[in-house]
């Protein structure tokens, strides 16, 4: 176990160039540099935040979303039947003609019968309308808190306005109290994700999502211990800017507030693309790219940390186009819709509104986060191609 601590905590990739842990583990006094220790402390408060949004989706949310008359939708349940359960739960929840054609030999229903009893048992599985209600409102209040601390804090550092404070001493850089809290609410919040997921209705990307929000905590951790902290906290803050957007426009949605739902997603999409196809490339990577190699040079985990930013960054462009696909159609139609029907279902041919299903499971947390692997990236792409490529071949058939 020594040595393998001693392998994956090896300094000459961690570290720049002459310099060891046994640096960074004694300080001045008065002085606190980033240690893994302090990363433990996330989990308590992850249970806390898992616990304040039951409280929140329960007492204001659900009040709210009452005095919005948005109310629970009460699906037709489809009738018990343990031969179909055993295929929708083992084999597939869309069965094709195939498919349908055995299962009515075998109970002897009619085929319309048996299509309309997994469509009705996959509607059992969807989360209301108030459910979704109540999530977005939390999420909302929680990234526009967020994005607000991050600002109030980041206005009076140093690196907000001259990026190469982000280099300087590094990585002798004082841990300071509101940039401790800043990083471990945001670690705290992603293990509160991981938590919610196996309480939650599980949807179609739970397996991505678990994931990246793995990755996430993983890449937030290493940049935590690596003290990369400084330009870590630019990064956040500037995908923190759009989030609470989105969530915003998902809430007026759901109350059927069409216009407002219209003019949110307009400034999401505008902020959207100004964060992550100007600010990001021309700030954010220009200084983890040219500033830093000017300052202290490149060591190994520069290049993989680089190498996860610019993964991002393909990210970006990827879903800035989809995006902007989402408004043009959108426009042309003259209505935004952030609530289609579900993408993967065959019985949803590809139109311009369901086309926005992307936007829906657009996760923005989840997807934009600069902490992304390379293996998430593949697999977000692979599943969106084939969600699209199943609607394509429902609608041509």
């Amino acid at each position: 176990m020594a040595a393998l601590s001693a392998w994956f905590w090896n300094e000459r990739f961690w570290l720049p160039h002459n310099v060891t842990w046994a640096d960074l583990a004694d300080p001045a006094p008065g002085v606190e540099y980033p240690k893994a220790g302090h990363l433990l402390s996330a989990l308590p408060l992850a249970l806390g935040i898992f616990a304040v949004r039951i409280v929140f989706e329960r007492c204001i949310a659900g009040p709210c979303a009452s005095l919005l008359q948005i109310q629970t939708e009460l699906s037709r349940r489809a009738q018990p039947n343990a031969v179909l359960e055993k295929v929708f739960t083992s084999i597939t929840k869309s069965p094709d003609s195939r498919h349908l054609e055995g299962l009515s030999k075998q109970l002897d229903w009619d085929v319309r019968k048996v299509q309309r009893w997994f469509r009705q048992r996959r509607n059992q599985d969807k989360p209301s309308t108030r459910t979704k209600f109540c999530e977005s409102m939390w999420r909302f209040t929680f990234y526009l808190c967020i994005f607000m601390y991050g600002i109030r804090f980041l206005w009076q550092s140093p690196w907000m306005w001259d990026t190469r404070h982000c280099w300087y001493n590094y990585p002798y850089q004082v841990l300071t109290s509101g940039l401790y809290y800043y990083y471990i609410t945001e670690l705290a919040f992603y293990w509160s994700l991981m938590f919610s997921q196996f309480t939650d209705i599980k949807r179609k990307d739970f397996l991505i999502m678990f994931v990246h929000h793995l990755a996430t905590i993983s890449l937030i951790s290493f940049s935590y211990v690596n003290n990369m902290l400084r330009v870590g906290s630019l990064v956040m803050c500037v995908h923190d800017t759009s989030d609470f957007l989105l969530e915003a426009a998902k809430l007026a949605n759901y109350a059927k507030y069409q216009r407002l739902c219209d003019f949110l997603f307009v400034v999401f999409s505008m902020i959207f693309f100004g964060t992550r196809l100007i600010i990001f490339p021309f700030w954010i990577l220009n200084t983890t790219l040219f500033e830093s190699w000017e300052i202290i040079g490149p060591y190994p985990s520069w290049w993989l940390f680089n190498s996860l930013l610019l993964v991002l960054q393909v990210l970006h462009i990827i879903w800035s186009y989809l995006i902007a696909r989402i408004a043009s159609k959108a426009i042309m139609r003259g209505k935004v819709r952030t609530n289609p029907p579900e993408i993967c279902t065959d019985q949803t041919p590809f139109t311009i509104q369901n086309s926005s299903a992307l936007l829906e499971d657009f996760d923005v947390r989840g997807q934009q986060e600069w902490t992304f692997s390379l293996e998430e990236a593949l697999l977000w792409i692979v599943e969106s191609y084939c969600s699209q490529k199943q609607q394509f071949e429902v609608k041509t058939s």
